[in-house]
């Protein structure tokens, strides 16, 4: 499955897609990155350059020499250099032009919105020896199975559950990395609903006055589970601790005997010895949410926490069949609209996916 640049009926659709040759030629204007027609006539002709050079593997010389043999552009590797320095702005438009497009309304059946994020490698030995990275945080969106937003940072950009727009209504759905209290407090506040793992070690678990739970002993007393209740978790002061509730069931045996030995390995390669509360809480999935157990029962928190496969299923579509590499280079004006041609190209492949791959099996555990 793919479009074809080359091909003149592929690209009349994805000018369809993208708004049409007016729309197109006025955001290019608006945006700044198409003024006058010199050796390129059309910002429609820009943007099938710039698809080309992104999206290809021909490097700016060849990619040059191409569009001048069909008759596209004549224009000098410089020159589409230039160019595509210039378009990040018009770039990110016409991505969150196709995001609003296809944005499904929150309401009954609920928006769930899957957030993670994905790296690239930036080049040059500096940025290797650096481990310099550019990151694509994003929010998949269920049912309409789509990406419904996207950003990019810098490495120095972390994940925040509130980084991405957030929606009335809305599930958020997140990993470990999202347990960000102060931060989930405001995604409450603004009329959504979160869902995400805790990580056993890094949340202050408390009780209705604030007094610390022992997690642990409770997950040892009931170690078939599974346990829901409500917690409190500690923001710091002077906030007051976050209300949520508390979902933890026990993973299978073969995936429990897998997590304990991936918590070893990583203690012995932090060079921190672990404690046998952490040993056991390994054996456990985690789960905080604000969702109210009269709306959702245990079974269908589980059920939601599963879903967070298609995001990573989703990711990997954006490296496989669309192809997202390393952008060359290191200048971030180059970069961004790089790894932005490749987002318009999967939102303009999403729709003509004929169904998903079957759920990978999951018993209790993510």
């Amino acid at each position: 499955m793919a479009l074809d640049l080359t091909s003149e009926t592929d690209w009349l659709s994805i000018i369809d897609r993208l708004g049409g040759a007016a729309s197109l030629e006025a955001s290019a204007r608006e945006k700044k990155a198409f003024l006058r027609p010199r050796e390129i006539k059309s910002a429609v002709d820009m943007l099938r350059l710039l698809l080309a050079y992104c999206l290809g593997d021909r490097g700016l010389r060849l990619t040059a020499a191409w569009a001048a043999a069909v008759g596209l552009a004549d224009v000098s590797n410089v020159a589409l250099l230039h160019r595509l320095r210039q378009s990040g702005d018009w770039l990110t438009h016409l991505v969150g032009q196709m995001l609003a497009s296809g944005l499904p309304e929150a309401g009954q059946g609920r928006l769930i919105r899957l957030i993670d994020a994905t790296t690239v490698p930036k080049a040059g030995n500096v940025a290797k020896r650096g481990n310099g990275l550019w990151r694509i945080h994003a929010a998949f969106d269920l049912p309409s199975e789509r990406f419904g937003a996207f950003e990019l940072t810098e490495e120095a950009g972390g994940e925040q559950i509130d980084r991405l727009d957030v929606i009335k209504g809305e599930i958020l759905i997140g990993d470990r990395a999202y347990l960000q209290p102060a931060r989930i407090a405001k995604v409450i506040e603004a009329g959504a609903d979160i869902l995400v793992r805790a990580p056993f070690r890094n949340a202050r678990w408390l009780d209705e006055r604030e007094q610390p739970v022992d997690l642990a002993a409770e997950l040892a007393a009931d170690p078939s589970g599974p346990i829901d209740r409500p917690i409190w978790i500690g923001q710091g002061k002077p906030n007051k601790a976050l209300a949520l509730r508390l979902v933890a069931v026990r993973k299978p045996e073969a995936a429990a005997e897998d997590a304990r030995r991936k918590a070893r390995k990583q203690a012995r390669k932090e060079g921190y010895k672990l404690s046998s509360a952490a040993l056991a809480a390994a054996e456990w999935v985690i789960l905080v949410t604000s969702l109210r157990p009269c709306d959702f029962s245990t079974d269908d928190i589980l059920a939601l926490y599963r879903l967070r496969w298609r995001i990573e299923l989703a990711f990997k579509r954006l490296k496989s069949i669309v192809g997202l590499k390393p952008p060359p280079g290191n200048d971030p004006k180059t970069a961004k609209p790089y790894v932005l041609a490749h987002m318009i190209m999967i939102l303009l492949l999403e729709p003509l996916v004929d169904g998903l791959e079957d759920s990978p099996p999951v018993q209790h555990a993510a």
